[in-house]
């Protein structure tokens, strides 16, 4: 958000000088602790150095998940001779405590030289309270949000012994079959930034030191979004530009938070896979950053090198990683057994061993592990800072605030509390478990609240609900949809809860068809049919293509993955007791076929123009251009009105600032909270620029009748972009200004950009 008296560039220069400053001190060590690394280093034998770039599953403690089924070589048979021998750097997917302590003595007490280890998790939107997928919270448009969910994130992971996670994801993704999107902000860059640096800041809080702080991963470096054909893993065609102007902002804005941590990604970017990408993770990251921590490979994603066809066997594929900037080895085992013998034969330098052995210390020494072993691993936390009453009121009010209310015809919703009777239908209705969403690993199904669990609680009279699944989640059940139909015509109106499982979404989970399985889709047909009014509450991780009876429903929520407190806040929302105020970060579109659709697409030399002009235009033929709800859409129980769009002054110098307002009134009955977005567009430029750019957000909220002003302050900078090379890039001339609750709503007005003012002679 932004202020007239706080002009955006201003507050974000100001923002990124102290979180620079923080990031380089804990980046780089005092001189007192850059000797006692050095000294450390002249000791380690190659072995013990290898055993420091090498993070291995953490099946030794009592409750570990491993949450990728690939199958690597295990390089230990007894994980604690293994520590004890100074080969294991940090363990990862395992919590517990008291084995977390015994695995840690090992390392401090045991090996020689006493190097502690790293214990990190996959804590992606929650541990024990689960809250909404990222996807989900990104719908807030708030960042703050972000930033406290993520703090209570951090406060349970370091309460069962984790010191770093493996998040945020900050890939932009423009391609709803690609199952990953659940995990980040959407299609936007400069809303990824927003919640890269928010989330950051939420997990490391004010110092890495500190018990509760948890190392942030900002991945998968990068590009990974960009798959082609939005199927995981597979390669990825880039212009630099685009890398450069979309890709790569949000990765920079999370380490300008304070992240630490890297990961690669599994992809190949223009025939190189990202783990061995010298030009990626030495040239962007190193050289033109000046980024000082480590960089992890993801998941065996340097044994995959030799799958790509980069290297010849495991031993090249370790070289080729570690000499392109990859620090640490995930999984694979390939640094402990190959880096020893690479050194030796002088095929890796011994610099650049030392160098990422060096950058893994750091990052230990940067979160206080050699003073302070022990730490995140105390009994007394662990009993006392899970699923804490606040923490699950914060989940609850995430959930709440990430839905997002796509259609309202005629004001069906809010429902009364009393008086209706309710036929509640679908295979999500009594669900406990999807409603979590992929990677809550250690989410507990029994604190899950389903949709049934909180509309009986917040129902006058429950015995008013009747439920009926109708269907499975893709198969169908014997008399379910006579069932179904027979409690919808008992009812006054219905409340149709379908979407994806939690296997139809995620990792590894690319759809060519992102519709609703059809057994669902027919029992929505067979329901409708009735006549009954219905609101449709879907469960998610991508923009779906509605068809049919469901894209008809006359009310429609978009529910995501909502997190254990799902079913109350959906009540919440279903009987008034909150309104929704949720925006899209994703475009829904009117077909599966539209992907890649993203908002902030280019013009072409024959844009579509007129809906009745199909040819020669740059269309399909069966459906039009438009979202069937576009980004930043988002409705609430209140009715707002943008008045008087106006701009300050219709010149901008280059160097001065000018401000542009707009008045919104709530003319609904009840209160209101809306988002407004600003987009820009440059009219003529070269590279030409999208249609529309997201440049700032800002919510208001309004009481029944209620208007206000609200204002952006712009620069020069506010207009710019990033060209090819990464450099920030502005040109002088006209520019389209939109304050508008949407990407495809509101009227611009008109700005124009001077050049520099000649320096005099």
């Amino acid at each position: 958000m932004s202020s007239p008296r706080q002009p955006l560039r201003r507050r974000f220069l100001q923002a990124a000088a102290a979180l620079l400053a923080a990031r380089s001190a804990a980046a780089r060590p005092s001189a007192k602790d850059a000797a006692a690394i050095e000294r450390l280093l002249r000791r380690m034998t190659l072995e013990e150095k290898a055993g420091q770039l090498s993070l291995f599953f953490d099946d030794a403690r009592e409750d570990a998940v491993n949450a990728n089924p690939a199958q690597v070589e295990r390089a230990m048979a007894d994980l604690s001779a293994e520590i004890a021998a100074g080969r294991v750097g940090g363990l990862f997917n395992g919590i517990g405590v008291a084995s977390g302590r015994a695995l840690q003595r090992i390392a401090v007490e045991r090996s020689r030289l006493g190097i502690p280890l790293l214990f990190a998790a996959d804590v992606i939107h929650g541990l024990r309270t689960v809250f909404p997928v990222p996807l989900g919270e990104a719908a807030a448009f708030d960042a703050d949000l972000a930033e406290r969910t993520a703090r209570a994130a951090a406060e349970e992971a370091t309460a069962v012994g984790i010191h770093w996670t493996f998040a945020p994801m900050v890939d932009v993704a423009r391609d709803q079959r690609w199952g990953r999107v659940v995990e980040g902000a959407g299609e936007d860059s400069w809303w990824g930034q927003q919640l890269a640096a928010a989330r950051v800041r939420g997990f490391q809080g004010r110092s890495l030191r500190d018990d509760d702080s948890l190392l942030a991963t900002v991945k998968h470096f990068a590009g990974y979004g960009a798959v082609a054909g939005g199927m995981d893993y597979n390669s990825v065609e880039l212009s630099d530009a685009t890398l450069h102007d979309v890709h790569l902002p949000p990765f920079r804005a999370g380490l300008e938070a304070g992240a630490l941590a890297v990961m690669t990604a599994f992809h190949d970017l223009n025939g190189i896979p990202a783990t061995a990408h010298h030009g990626l993770l030495t040239g962007v990251l190193r050289r033109q950053w000046g980024f000082e921590g480590l960089v992890v490979s993801d998941f065996a994603s340097d044994v995959e090198l030799v799958t790509h066809g980069l290297a010849a066997d495991d031993k090249d594929a370790a070289r080729r990683a570690i000499l392109a900037g990859c620090d640490m080895s995930m999984a694979s085992a390939l640094y402990n057994r190959h880096l020893p013998a690479l050194v030796r034969e002088g095929a890796v330098p011994m610099a650049v061993l030392d160098r990422s052995v060096r950058r893994v210390l750091r990052v230990k020494q940067a979160l206080g592990l050699f003073e302070r072993p022990y730490r995140s691993l105390d009994p007394a936390r662990e009993r006392s800072a899970l699923r804490r009453p606040q923490t699950v009121a914060l989940a609850r009010e995430a959930a709440r605030r990430s839905v997002v209310l796509l259609k309202n015809e005629g004001h069906l919703l809010p429902l009364p509390a009393q008086g209706q009777r309710i036929a509640l239908i679908g295979p999500f209705a009594q669900d406990r478990v999807h409603l979590m969403g992929p990677w809550a690993l250690w989410n507990e199904p029994a604190q899950g609240v389903s949709l049934e669990d909180g509309l009986r609680a917040a129902l006058a009279d429950p015995a008013a609900l009747q439920v009926v699944p109708g269907c499975g989640i893709e198969t169908p059940l014997d008399g379910g949809i006579a069932a179904a139909v027979a409690a919808a015509r008992a009812a006054d109106v219905v409340i149709l809860s379908v979407g994806e499982s939690d296997a139809l979404s995620g990792e590894s989970a690319s759809r060519t068809d992102i519709g609703l399985p059809p057994v669902q889709q027919a029992l929505a047909e067979a329901v409708a049919a009735t006549g009954r009014p219905m609101v449709v509450v879907l469960q998610h991780g991508r923009a779906l293509a509605l068809s049919g009876a469901v894209r008809a429903a006359p009310a429609i929520l978009a529910g995501w993955y909502l997190g254990q407190q799902s079913g109350h806040a959906l009540a919440d929302l279903l009987l008034g007791r909150h309104a929704p105020s949720g925006r899209l970060p994703v475009s829904f579109p009117q077909a599966s076929g539209q992907q890649p659709f993203f908002y902030n697409h280019r013009n072409t030399g024959r844009p579509q123009e007129r809906a009745d002009e199909t040819r020669f235009r740059s269309r399909y033929l069966e459906v039009t251009n438009e979202a069937l709800y576009p980004f930043g859409h988002g409705l609430g129980y209140g009715e707002i009105v943008y008045e008087a769009l106006s701009l300050d002054t219709d010149t901008l110098a280059w160097d001065g600032r000018c401000q542009v307002r707009v008045r919104v009134r709530n003319v609904g009955p009840r209160a209101m909270r809306e988002v407004v977005q600003l987009y820009i567009h440059q009219r003529v430029a070269s590279p030409v620029r999208p249609v529309r750019e997201l440049r700032g957000v800002q919510a208001v909220e309004l009481a029944a009748g209620e208007a206000a002003s609200v204002a952006f302050t712009l620069s020069r900078h506010d207009l710019a972009h990033r060209d090819g090379q990464g450099r920030e890039r502005v040109e002088a001339g006209w520019f389209d200004l939109w304050l508008a609750p949407s990407a495809a709503a509101g009227t611009p007005v008109a700005l124009r950009l001077l050049g520099p003012t000649p320096s005099p002679r």
